[in-house]
């Protein structure tokens, strides 16, 4: 039985109980986190305002909302500040109450969950193996034809790669031209070095049903305190706000996003030169022991196990090993030997192939 009952990563409390290995002792490579950890000294600001939890948060996020509009270059009516990237994803669907999304597959589950709990009809189109799992921009550009709202991730998850400009600004003039709202989700855009993102944000003016969504949680750590935004025309973003409860970003989720924005440079250099020395060791050694990897460009790798080799078999041997990995055997396009795995640290890689390759030589499936 594969790990992933609720769909996602990271869920530490399953895999102890199944694997029976403490919580705290799992090396979790199920969860794409930075890891490095949060900016030095911000847990240390939270712990000086937990005392101000006897107060609301800000209903506004205006503070934080400056912060976001002044880096971004961005109008604060073109932004919304929700509980997590998916509450983005969520408060889309609410807004703009499509009647039938359409998705770029394999991708982030969340995308087609979402849109089935709040009614939506889902079409989708796949990327090919020989496409790194990008679909083809004319499939792309049929599928905004046909439905009212597309999500597309860039870099895309599971596989971590990205669509060029000129086939991000296609989708977005069909979405024009259809008159279909486009939302690309950029959670893990932070992890490449600025200079290599393919990202229409410079020329979101020009596109009024564009919506871009990204994510605080894995770049700065605080996947616990749940932060992202997004940005769009103003008008969509406020049908994106109606839609929002009140206070569903907490004061703390609020404090860190100020905090992390004013974090230092050096903390986003070395985090993205961590990473992408990391995942190019990573690759090497997957590949030295007979496993497929993808080009991705984020904190993550596709990984296609060796014959005879599952994911769900994988994932229990190494489970029971205290090392957690996502199974990808059931996003659509993929196999039933696909696993992803985050990058980490030296020390933590070092473990994943330690074991890794004392789990395949001993062939405990």
């Amino acid at each position: 039985m594969e790990l992933e009952i609720y769909g996602h990563g990271g869920d530490l409390l399953t895999a102890s109980a199944r694997y029976g290995v403490d919580a705290g002792q799992l090396t979790d490579f199920s969860a794409n986190i930075n890891p490095l950890g949060p900016p030095p000294g911000l847990l240390e600001a939270l712990r000086e305002v937990l005392p101000g939890i006897v107060r609301y948060p800000d209903p506004g996020h205006r503070k934080l909302l400056s912060l976001l509009a002044a880096r971004h270059q961005v109008e604060e009516e073109a932004l919304v500040v929700g509980n997590g990237a998916a509450e983005n994803m969520a408060l889309a669907l609410l807004g703009l109450a499509p009647a039938k999304v359409g998705i770029v597959e394999p991708s982030f589950s969340e995308y087609r969950t979402l849109s089935q709990q709040f009614g939506a009809e889902v079409e989708s189109v796949c990327g090919t193996e020989e496409r790194q799992y990008k679909a083809h921009p004319d499939e792309v550009e049929r599928l905004i034809r046909g439905t009212d709202l597309v999500f597309v991730g860039q870099p895309n998850n599971p596989n971590g790669v990205q669509y060029g400009l000129e086939e991000l600004r296609r989708f977005a003039e069909a979405g024009e031209r259809y008159g279909t709202y486009v939302a690309v989700d950029e959670a893990f855009i932070d992890f490449i070095p600025e200079q290599e993102r393919r990202t229409l944000l410079p020329e979101l003016g020009a596109y009024p049903h564009l919506i871009l969504i990204r994510s605080m949680t894995k770049f700065y750590a605080i996947p616990g305190l749940r932060l992202g935004y997004a940005l769009a025309h103003p008008e969509t973003a406020k049908r994106m706000r109606d839609k929002q409860v009140t206070w569903s970003v907490n004061a703390l989720a609020l404090l860190a996003g100020e905090f992390c924005l004013g974090a230092d440079a050096a903390f986003e250099r070395d985090t993205i030169d961590l990473v992408g020395r990391q995942r190019r060791w990573m690759r090497g050694e997957l590949e030295r022991i007979g496993c497929r990897t993808w080009p991705g460009e984020a904190n993550f790798l596709l990984v296609r196990l060796p014959e005879p080799w599952t994911a769900e078999a994988m994932q229990a041997a190494l489970g029971r090993r205290g090392v957690l990995v996502r199974s990808c055997a059931m996003y659509p396009g993929l196999t039933p030997r696909d696993i992803r795995l985050a990058v980490k640290d030296e020390a933590a890689c070092a473990k994943l192939m330690r074991e890794l390759e004392a789990t395949m030589g001993g062939m405990e499936q």
